[in-house]
């Protein structure tokens, strides 16, 4: 009996074993959402849609499209447990507007995700920076943002050795043509609050 008992347990883990080993858990998908214009005030509308239906900010680039012309493109990307995401784009051919808007959209909770350049529909170009707070969570915590803004990298080094000194970290840069500024070398630079 006990012999018999054992052989049927054997075989049981025989054929459990291989199911076990061979079955694998479901691979997440990952979906994603294209948006591109060549206005600004369209994307932002753009994104908050997509972010309504659980897709989050992936990248930005601006730039010249086969079909498009000169248009922003952002790609947002939908993985893992929903959240709800908030988004605020701010473009401008002012960098001094720019640190203003960045700072207000900082002490409402907002990070910096992302920024890039391009022409707009209006013949200018504008400095594009895309920020982001989740819906869900409380802000635990906030950002005073710097930009700069110079035409010679010189003075940039300089003033990134200067801001870093504050506690300033390094997030973004872009070099373009801006309506104000000339040529100019545009980077954004963050610390926490105290």
């Amino acid at each position: 009996m006990k012999q018999r008992s054992f052989s049927a347990a054997c075989c049981l883990l025989v054929l459990l074993v291989p199911s076990a080993a061979w079955s694998q858990p479901a691979k997440e998908t990952v979906d994603y959402r294209v948006l591109a214009t060549n206005k600004t005030s369209t994307m932002q509308n753009e994104m908050q849609e997509a972010a309504a239906a659980g897709f989050r900010f992936g990248g930005v680039m601006g730039g010249e499209t086969s079909f498009g012309g000169s248009e922003v493109v952002v790609v947002m990307v939908k993985s893992g447990p929903k959240q709800r995401f908030d988004y605020r784009l701010l473009a401008t051919s002012k960098t001094s507007t720019m640190q203003k808007e960045m700072q207000e959209a900082g002490d409402a909770g907002y990070e910096y995700r992302g920024q890039t350049v391009f022409k707009t529909m209006f013949g200018g170009k504008e400095v594009v920076v895309i920020l982001e707070r989740n819906s869900d969570a409380p802000v635990k915590e906030r950002f005073e943002y710097r930009l700069m803004a110079t035409k010679k990298t010189s003075t940039l080094q300089k003033e990134l050795s200067d801001a870093g000194a504050q506690g300033y970290d390094f997030v973004g840069l872009t070099v373009a043509e801006t309506a104000i500024g000339g040529a100019e070398v545009v980077a954004i630079l963050r610390r926490p609050t105290r």
